[in-house]
């Protein structure tokens, strides 16, 4: 019986500790004190686990650049009301968001996605530890700590 409870607790640990080490908080790759714009076509859509990711082809002056911009889980952009139907291949967006601390990298936290058509849909993950900048839908006015 204890060997058995020993290993039942070692394998739950061993899960756990993939879990942990596959997610990350926001403050971990990203910069608050970077916002970026970024206005351009989709390219791609990865729609996995544990964040979505959009690719979209910016352009800057003669050049073109393809920027990732990471999201929320695919359940909680559709809660929101984005889909797969609504990202497609070709879709024009703007995203608001915020840089990876590595400026030399072409990736961001996407906070918005504003359609061309003006429609405006939430996308980041909440709790993370991004900026509170009244953007999220589920954020509370007040600061952690109740001020």
């Amino acid at each position: 019986m204890r060997r058995t409870m020993l290993l039942v607790c070692a394998g739950v640990l061993a899960v756990a500790g993939v879990r942990v080490a596959a997610h990350h908080a926001f403050g971990a790759e990203f910069d608050p004190n970077a916002p970026v714009r970024l206005q351009g076509k989709i390219v791609r859509l990865e729609w996995v686990n544990p964040h979505t990711w959009i690719h979209m082809e910016i352009t800057k002056g003669d050049a073109k650049e393809v920027w990732a911009v990471e999201g929320g889980t695919p359940n909680t952009l559709l809660r929101r009301g984005l889909t797969r139907d609504t990202l497609t291949i070709g879709t024009e967006i703007i995203v608001d968001g915020y840089q990876t601390k590595d400026h030399s990298l072409k990736r961001a936290n996407g906070r918005d996605v504003t359609f061309t058509d003006g429609r405006k849909i939430f996308m980041g993950s909440s709790g993370t530890g991004a900026p509170r900048d009244g953007r999220d839908p589920t954020e509370t006015t007040k600061k952690p700590g109740g001020r």
